[in-house]
């Protein structure tokens, strides 16, 4: 089969990207001849204002190429993992009107948000959920802390909503949890043309030994990702755990200080795959704090490929992915002291952490392996493939958005 993948890098690299490499480099390993056409938001830095709104929009120049680039390659199916902001929905389009079925990714929750993390004022916020024009994320300036940007992202996904474009012109959509495909599900997206198929960890890193005697927090050092709370947490904390953290952001310098006020805390800034893997398989527990819905976590499974538990926020994917008690412990989101009484029961608990890396260990090779995946992804393209050849120009019945569903019934 051939496969066009389709992917929008941010200026900061992030896991989409991670995951657009991954899913090339697991359809070539089976056979597949994979075609990549990608756009980078560099290109963001010699453009005008309006300019940018109207690629985000509408991009005629991606429509003529990509069109362009089909027709050459004439490949079975085309994969978006990220349109947003220079591929935009007319990337549909073009696929449509060349008779190719679209399957999307659904890495995070920008159909549904502008900011595309139901996230304000550190706090979860579902205000633009299920409303045809996303208003409230205009009004407080939440994309890019800006009106105007707000607005712009506003206006793409307001256009796109009333062409139905998310309904008619994808076959397939890719969600990472089940909690995720609720939500899209709730904001109007086709439920039966949602599948689940989680990331993965490819290749096998193998199970560490665990006997470091530490805890591990491995992300990006900003605001959603729960910083201040797992600081505040070693604060209250009444036991002398280490606390090692990798990664490098906007709240850098409030790490920095907290590890100088506590020997116990070291940050260690970013680092390599290759030198975070180790450090994960030696840690006696992963920490993610965050404050916001993740739409999956890939460093929980990284985590579990290495046999190490995790601690995590009772909150969207997380506890999902941490469900089973003898996986890890979920505490109140942004509760340092919820957070704190965890990470001092686990730390007293040898036998219960000998037992959870065996169990996670398993959950990694039953559910997040290269050959689980390919297995799931393979059959969501062969669902795309088996819809009629003018399904996606038909309007599809979907769950309502919530706000049609109030209006129905009164409320």
């Amino acid at each position: 089969m051939k496969i066009l993948l389709c992917h929008n890098f941010y200026q900061q690299p992030g896991g989409e990207d991670v995951v657009f490499f991954d899913e090339t480099d697991l359809l070539r390993s089976h056979g597949h001849e994979v075609v990549q056409f990608t756009m980078h938001n560099d290109a963001l830095n010699n453009m005008r204002p309006l300019t940018k709104a109207l690629k985000t929009v509408w991009n005629k120049e991606v429509y003529d190429r990509l069109r362009g680039t089909l027709r050459r390659e004439s490949p079975s199916l085309i994969h978006f993992t990220n349109t947003f902001p220079l591929i935009s929905p007319a990337a549909y389009y073009a696929a449509a009107d060349e008779g190719v079925p679209v399957v999307q990714s659904l890495h995070n929750y920008r159909l549904l948000c502008p900011m595309a993390q139901f996230l304000r004022n550190d706090s979860v916020c579902e205000k633009c959920l299920g409303k045809t024009i996303p208003w409230p994320a205009v009004v407080h300036g939440c994309y890019r802390d800006s009106r105007a940007a707000s607005a712009v992202v506003s206006a793409m996904l307001t256009v796109h909503r009333r062409k139905q474009t998310w309904q008619r012109r994808v076959h397939q959509y890719i969600a990472l949890t089940e909690f995720a495909r609720a939500k899209f599900v709730e904001g109007g997206l086709p439920a039966n043309r949602i599948s689940v198929k989680p990331n993965f960890v490819d290749p096998d890193p193998h199970p560490g030994e665990g006997r470091g005697g530490y805890a591990l927090f491995v992300g990006r050092l900003s605001p959603e990702k729960g910083i201040e709370t797992l600081l505040q947490a070693w604060k209250q904390l009444p036991i002398d755990l280490p606390l090692k953290i990798i990664g490098d952001g906007p709240m850098a310098d409030r790490v920095r200080q907290a590890a100088a006020e506590d020997q116990r805390i070291e940050w260690l800034g970013r680092l390599p795959s290759n030198k975070v893997a180790p450090l994960v398989g030696e840690a006696s527990f992963l920490v993610m704090p965050s404050i916001w819905y993740e739409t999956f976590g890939l460093t929980i499974i990284e985590a579990f490929a290495k046999g190490t538990p995790v601690i995590a926020s009772r909150l969207g994917a997380m506890q999902e992915l941490v469900a089973n008690p003898e996986h890890g412990r979920l505490f109140k989101p942004g509760s340092a002291d919820d957070l704190a009484r965890s990470v001092a029961e686990v730390s007293m608990n040898q036998t219960w952490l000998e037992k959870a890396r065996q169990a996670v260990r398993s959950e990694y090779e039953q559910k997040y392996t290269a050959e689980r995946n390919y297995t799931l992804l393979i059959e969501i393209y062969r669902r795309a493939l088996d819809l009629p050849p003018d399904a996606a120009n038909e309007p599809l019945l979907a769950t309502a958005p919530r706000e049609a569903s109030h209006a129905a019934s009164g409320t």
